[in-house]
């Protein structure tokens, strides 16, 4: 019986982890992947992690785990196939066997969502992804791409306007999807050109992006657009299917909790990009997990 078991080995359940040990806890973190890291694994540089500038991911991810480790937390990977989080006693099934705690964190995280097409998985973390704010500062003076028409691209968007010399905004349709104070300002922005009823066919580049094949979707013309970078912002999948109807969840699929990661389901919390907020990094991702501890720690000693 284990007082906390961790659903994902990111940097919200390793922070989680981390901060149960220190609480004296007894600790389990179940991870279906054979490397903890979540996102941060596939990122080649984090530029935006206090006290250590341009680390990259993996090496970042390493420490969080090496840390995890050294305090004592216990680590399995499995990929986790049912779950009991009604009653005192919480029951997480992998497939191997079944782990029983009395509380349990979800730290799943979430996905972003590809355009799927060829030169986009070879190009990540060189000109391709999928967070401005992240990776923005990479691109000071020079002419980027945001692929999208919701809120995050035109959010994306206006930073990015604010560091690169140009940004196109390439949209499927003919209007925008973002709520219409965030079009004003798009609209607004001098170095911000629009490009309507577009979608990407592919990214290309030698070793990096250098431009991207785009086909009209009304007039079928096919084109070439030099850039330099490419945003893609066409939405964030959680990783929450497997507690469907067992948590609160909003519309999109994040489970429901403010900062403390609290759910309405006694004994579960969530921490990290599956929860709902409004920033996802992985400084945010670590808060959450420390939060969620300090619930852990009220929930079982109140």
């Amino acid at each position: 019986m284990y007082d906390m078991i961790i659903i994902g080995s990111g940097p919200a359940g390793l922070a989680a982890a981390i901060y149960g040990q220190r609480a004296k806890l007894s600790v389990l973190v179940i991870e279906k992947q054979p490397m903890s890291g979540g996102q941060i694994v596939n990122t080649p540089d984090v530029d935006n992690y206090p006290g250590m500038p341009g680390v990259g991911g993996f090496e970042l991810a390493s420490r969080f785990r090496a840390h995890a480790d050294t305090m004592g937390a216990e680590v399995i990977v499995g990929e986790v196939t049912a779950l009991e989080l009604s009653g005192d006693v919480k029951k997480v099934t992998t497939e191997a066997m079944t782990y029983e705690g009395k509380t349990v964190v979800i730290a799943t995280g979430a996905t972003h969502r590809k355009l799927g097409v060829p030169g986009e998985e070879q190009l990540v973390g060189a000109g391709v992804s999928y967070c401005a704010t992240c990776d923005g500062a990479f691109f000071r003076g020079k002419e980027v791409a945001v692929i999208g028409g919701g809120d995050v691209a035109l959010e994306d968007a206006l930073f990015l306007s604010r560091i690169s010399r140009k940004v196109y905004l390439i949209h499927r349709r003919d209007e925008l999807r973002g709520a219409k104070s965030l079009q004003e300002k798009v609209f607004e922005a001098e170095n911000i050109e629009i490009i309507w009823d577009t979608v990407v066919e592919a990214i290309e580049g030698e070793g990096s992006v250098e431009r991207l094949a785009l086909r009209q979707m009304k007039t079928g013309e096919k084109s070439s657009l030099p850039v330099q970078g490419a945003f893609v912002a066409v939405g964030i999948q959680p990783n929450s299917d497997l507690f469907q109807g067992l948590v609160d969840m909003d519309e999109s699929g994040y489970i429901q909790a403010g900062e403390d990661g609290v759910t309405g389901t006694p004994g579960v919390f969530v921490a990290g990009d599956v929860r709902t907020k409004r920033l996802r990094q992985v400084i945010t991702a670590a808060s959450d997990g420390a939060n969620a501890v300090t619930s852990v720690e009220h929930y079982l000693y109140q």
